[in-house]
């Protein structure tokens, strides 16, 4: 009898990193779904299903301990605490987007979240910038520019996206890579639920609740905003252990541009000349970022390969 072949590791990373960025990618097809519901509402659920679902799953495997770890580190607490705030308003805002016809500021929100990221890390820990991430910053900004002049206005709902996570994602930095991905999504609802369920305490003592109001098939579709939290959340986690960091690097690009296919294709969203040229100015800097990023890695391990080869030649 003869065996099916194990596909190798990178194999099974380049799937599992497909389903997380095609998942959230197709968020915007679910948020419609928990209408009349509104984006606090949902957000709401959605923080304490998701603590459900991740205390299921790390007591399935028996990790509850990494959770309760971080209650005894008041450091890494403070930064997930704050991490908790930048994802919930990351959150809201992106439901709201959907909601309220924007998903392509959504998705402008996630193609710029790379360049805030670059810009982060100068405002932040001081990062030195190599003059191709000068170049893509610059064409950002034009971009962001030129949205603003055609719209009347700066677009605050993918700025806000933008840098909400990329700070969230800098104070998940910070936090250290002893604090894995489930674990620090449930320390961060946990957080946040105390809130969460005294507002929908309140939702429900005004008479204003859409849980168990419209139905079961609604109930069942707020409760399962913490499977969708969870899963994309741990198919990207299992898939950055298999994969180099500059492929996730290309495979985030997958989630903006099927928001942006949503958006327009689906919800028919209209795109004036001045948001297609502000877009194409992102997708230029997105480019050259790209491109340098490779050749920066590129570089950096055929250092490490040299300094590798001359050290055993010195031995």
């Amino acid at each position: 009898m003869t065996s099916t072949p194990t596909p190798p590791p990178a194999r099974w990373g380049l799937s599992l990193g497909l389903g997380a960025y095609l998942l959230w990618g197709a968020m915007p097809l679910y948020f419609p779904l928990l209408e009349p519901a509104g984006a606090l509402e949902i957000i709401a659920h959605r923080v304490v299903w998701s603590l459900v679902f991740c205390l299921v799953l790390l007591a399935a495997t028996r990790t509850l301990s990494r959770f309760t770890a971080v209650f005894r580190q008041p450091r890494t607490l403070g930064v997930l605490a704050v991490a908790a705030v930048l994802i919930v308003t990351n959150w809201v805002t992106y439901v709201y987007a959907v909601l309220s016809n924007h998903v392509l500021d959504a998705a402008l929100g996630y193609y710029i979240n790379p360049l805030v990221t670059v810009l982060l890390g100068v405002v932040a820990l001081r990062e030195r910038l190599r003059p191709a991430q000068w170049v893509a910053l610059g064409f950002g900004a034009a971009a962001v520019a030129v949205i603003s002049t055609g719209v009347g206005g700066l677009p605050w709902i993918s700025l806000v996206l933008a840098f909400s996570f990329g700070s969230y994602s800098l104070m998940k930095n910070r936090a250290g890579r002893s604090v894995d991905a489930l674990p620090g999504l449930a320390v961060e609802t946990t957080l946040a639920t105390p809130f969460a369920l005294a507002y929908l305490a309140w939702l429900t003592a005004t008479g204003v609740s859409t849980f168990g109001q419209e139905g079961a098939g609604h109930a069942l579709l707020l409760v399962s905003a913490g499977v969708v939290t969870g899963v994309p959340l741990l198919l990207f986690g299992a898939a950055a252990r298999r994969l180099p960091l500059s492929v996730v690097g290309m495979l985030q690009y997958l989630t903006p541009t099927l928001q942006f296919l949503v958006g327009l294709l689906v919800f028919g969203e209209h795109m004036s000349p001045t948001r297609w040229i502000g877009f194409g100015l992102v997708w230029v800097a997105l480019v050259v970022l790209t491109v340098d990023g490779t050749q920066a890695a590129r570089a950096t391990r055929l250092a490490a390969a040299a300094g590798a080869t001359a050290a055993r030649r010195a031995g």
